[in-house]
C-alpha cells in the first residue's frame, strides 16, 4: 500500500501543479517597438497636421491671408488623409511619433521650431521648407512604398513653401546645402556585372501599386527622360525668348538625366532600350509648347517615384533628387505636380480627417478650407 499511495500523492502534485500553470499563463512579450518607416510616416502625418492647423488659423484672419494660404491648407489635408493610412484612425494625437510606444525618433530629420503658434505666412514658409527637407530625408532611409510616399509629400511642401513666399512677397525659405542638379549629378557606382548583353525588359503596364524591380523603373526613367527630350528639341523653336533659355537648359538636364539612369542601370547588370527616333506628342503640343512641356515634365514622376520605392542608398538619393527637380520643372511650366509627386493618388479613396480638425472660426463662423 505504501507504494501505492507514494503514487496517489505524486499524481496530486502533479495536477496541482499543471494547474497552477495554466491558471497563471506566462506574461505576454512586450510589443515589437515601431520600425523607421512607421515612425517617420508618424512625424509626418503629425508635422501635417500641425502645419495645417497653422495654416488655418492664418487663412482666417482675412481675405488677402486667405487667398494665399488656402492652397497650402488644401494640400496639408490630402497630405495628411494619405499619411494616415487605412491603420490609422488619423487623429493627432496618435500621429505623434510620442504614440508608437513611446520610444524616441531617434535616426528621424527633425522640422526645426514647431508649427504651432506661427504668426505670419513668413514663418508658414520656413516651417513648409523645414518640414519638406525633414521629409525627404527621412525617405532616404524608410521602406519602399514608405519611402515614395514620403518623399513625394516633402517634394510637394517644398514647392508650397515658394509659392506661397511668392505670392505673400516674403523672401524665399532657405533650402539645405547643396542643389538636385549637383546630387543629379552624381556617378552610379561601379557595375559588377559579367556581361551586358541582354537588354533590360520594356517596361510592362501595370496598376499604380504594382512592385517594380530596380532595373525596370529605371528603364521607365530612361524612356520618360528621352521622350521629355525629344518634346524640348520640338518645342524650342516655338517658345518665346524669355522661355526658350530655361528650356535649353531643362534640355540639357534631361539629356544628362537619361545619361545618368542609363550608367546606374548598367550597374543593375541591365542595359537600357534602344532610343526611339522619335515620340508621338500630344495634339496641340507645337501650338502650346510651354503647356506641353509641363505635361511631359509631370509624366516623370510616376517613374522617379519608382526608382525611390525599389531602389536603395545613392541610386535612392539620386532619385529622390531627380523627382524633386522634375516637379519643380513641371510647376514652371504651370502644370500640377499633385499633392505626392511620383505617387499616383485617388483622393475618393483616402480616409476623411477627424470632423472639424483644427478649424477656427472667422467672424464666428466655421472657417473651412477648399475642398480637396
Amino acid at each position: 500500500m505504501r507504494p501505492f499511495r507514494f503514487a496517489v500523492l505524486g499524481l496530486a502534485v502533479l495536477v496541482v501543479l499543471s494547474l497552477g500553470f495554466a491558471l497563471n499563463p506566462a506574461e505576454k512579450p512586450a510589443p515589437a517597438p515601431p520600425s523607421f518607416s512607421e515612425r517617420a510616416r508618424a512625424a509626418a502625418l503629425s508635422e501635417a497636421m500641425d502645419l495645417r492647423a497653422a495654416g488655418v488659423e492664418l487663412a482666417s484672419a482675412g481675405p488677402a491671408e486667405s487667398t494665399a494660404v488656402e492652397p497650402v491648407v488644401t494640400l496639408l489635408t490630402i497630405q495628411a488623409r494619405a499619411l494616415s493610412g487605412p491603420a490609422s484612425d488619423s487623429s493627432p494625437a496618435s500621429a505623434s511619433p510620442s504614440s508608437t510606444g513611446g520610444l524616441p525618433s531617434a535616426g528621424l530629420s527633425t522640422a526645426g521650431a514647431p508649427a504651432a503658434g506661427l504668426q505670419s505666412a513668413a514663418e508658414l514658409v520656413q516651417a513648409l521648407a523645414n518640414s519638406g527637407t525633414a521629409r525627404v530625408k527621412d525617405a532616404e532611409t524608410a521602406d519602399g512604398g514608405m519611402a515614395r510616399l514620403l518623399a513625394g509629400t516633402g517634394t510637394a511642401q517644398l514647392l508650397a513653401a515658394g509659392r506661397l513666399a511668392a505670392a505673400t512677397g516674403v523672401p524665399a525659405p532657405q533650402g539645405p546645402a547643396g542643389t538636385p542638379e549637383e546630387a543629379a549629378a552624381a556617378t552610379a557606382t561601379a557595375s559588377l556585372c559579367p556581361s551586358l548583353s541582354e537588354p533590360a525588359a520594356a517596361p510592362k503596364a501595370a496598376g499604380p501599386d504594382a512592385p517594380a524591380s530596380a532595373g525596370r523603373a529605371l528603364a521607365a526613367a530612361i524612356t520618360a527622360e528621352q521622350q521629355a527630350a525629344y518634346g524640348y528639341q520640338a518645342a524650342l523653336p516655338r517658345l518665346a525668348p524669355a522661355e526658350a533659355g530655361p528650356a535649353s537648359e531643362f534640355l540639357l538636364r534631361h539629356k544628362e538625366q537619361a545619361a545618368a539612369a542609363a550608367e546606374r542601370l548598367r550597374s543593375a547588370c541591365g542595359a537600357p532600350l534602344p532610343q526611339q527616333p522619335g515620340y508621338v506628342l500630344e495634339p496641340g503640343f507645337l501650338a502650346a509648347p510651354a503647356a506641353g512641356l509641363g505635361k511631359l515634365e509631370a509624366a516623370t514622376l510616376a517613374a522617379y517615384g519608382d526608382v525611390v520605392a525599389v531602389s536603395q542608398g545613392q541610386d535612392r538619393r539620386w532619385a529622390l533628387s531627380a523627382l524633386q527637380s522634375a516637379a519643380g520643372r513641371a510647376q514652371r511650366w504651370g502644370a500640377d505636380p499633385g499633392p505626392v509627386p511620383g505617387l499616383r493618388l485617388d483622393i475618393d479613396q483616402l480616409p476623411p480627417l477627424p470632423a472639424g480638425a483644427a478649424l477656427p472660426t472667422r467672424d464666428g463662423a466655421p472657417y473651412s478650407p477648399a475642398a480637396p
